[in-house]
């Protein structure tokens, strides 16, 4: 199965980016600037991204760690219906239609 289709939509994309994020979030402990010099995105657009996150499913928390409020990371507490082994198997694919180059 490929996931990039000739012209892929907004929401495809809004889609693939919170399955990448997720993947991110569940692989190593990441905070927003973590996330950002990772993948390139826009501070907002990974908030965004992180937020909606619920809306497929995945519930993911942040653990905070000291007494400032960005000072932690995320977490993913469940996949919901998503299978993570799916979302590793295609890593590089997510990468390639979100323009990601690392």
């Amino acid at each position: 199965m490929t996931l990039a289709a000739p012209q892929a939509s907004k929401q495809h994309k809004a889609f693939i980016r919170k399955l990448y994020l997720a993947h991110l979030i569940d692989s190593e402990q990441h905070n927003l600037g973590s996330l950002q010099a990772l993948t390139g995105m826009p501070r907002r657009t990974l908030q965004d991204s992180i937020t909606a996150l619920k809306d497929i499913g995945i519930h993911c928390g942040f653990v905070q760690q000291g007494e400032r409020h960005n000072a932690g990371f995320y977490r993913i507490d469940t996949w919901g219906p998503i299978s993570p082994a799916w979302v590793d198997t295609h890593v590089d694919e997510m990468k390639s239609l979100l323009e990601i180059a690392n």
